[in-house]
């Protein structure tokens, strides 16, 4: 098994790639690429992916705690982040999420932001 190390912190908003439209706009799963800085990046590997939807701030305390457990374990809308550990084609490794959070009633469909790049140890 793989270990990765940070390599560089970006933490900035990308747009990303599909080659084939998202079935669902919510959960749209890893991108065929993404555009940073005005640079095309096409992935050519999902590494890993995992998800946090742990609601947070006034967002944690207005569910009854069965469904808060319920929507913790597999979202509930416009909470959580999708991440994904990928490969480029030039090999560089970089992990980016979705943020299912709308930022306002212009833009209900959430953002997507690269966190950072990596490096296998």
């Amino acid at each position: 098994m793989s270990n990765y190390q940070p390599l560089h912190f970006i933490d900035q908003p990308i747009e990303v790639i599909f080659d084939q439209p998202p079935k669902l706009e919510k959960k749209p799963g890893c991108p065929n690429g993404f555009v940073w800085e005005g640079q095309t990046y096409r992935i050519v590997e999902q590494i890993t992916e995992w998800h946090d939807y742990q609601r947070r701030g006034r967002m944690a305390n207005n569910m009854r705690p069965v469904h808060l457990e319920a929507a913790t374990q597999h979202g509930s809308w416009g909470v959580g982040r999708d991440y994904f550990r990928v490969r480029v084609e030039s090999g560089q490794i970089f992990d980016l999420y979705y943020d299912r959070a709308p930022r306002g009633s212009d833009h209900r469909k959430g953002a997507w932001v690269l966190v950072g790049e990596m490096f296998e140890a």
